[in-house]
């Protein structure tokens, strides 16, 4: 063989398989989609209530006054280790 027909080979082959992997991935992908369809028609999910927006309570506005003095003082620490101000 010649390297001409080496190429032309090797250029088929590669087209070949690159054509055998995207026609498995599109089957792939329109199996995905069927199944996904068959599983919400028969298995539907339960409707939930709306999720509402939840306000801060009084317990973590004390837990935020409490850290505080941690940060600072963390704060502090790191910049004392470091040299800084």
């Amino acid at each position: 063989m010649t390297n001409a027909e080496l190429l032309q080979e090797g250029l088929n082959l590669m087209f070949a398989g690159v054509g055998f992997v995207m026609l498995f991935l599109f089957i792939l992908i329109y199996a995905i989609e069927l199944m996904s369809k068959l599983v919400n028609r028969f298995f539907p999910e339960p409707v939930s209530t709306p999720v509402t927006k939840t306000t801060i309570t009084q317990s973590e506005t004390h837990d935020l006054a409490h850290l505080r003095p941690v940060i600072v003082a963390a704060i502090a620490h790191h910049r004392r280790q470091q040299g800084l101000k």
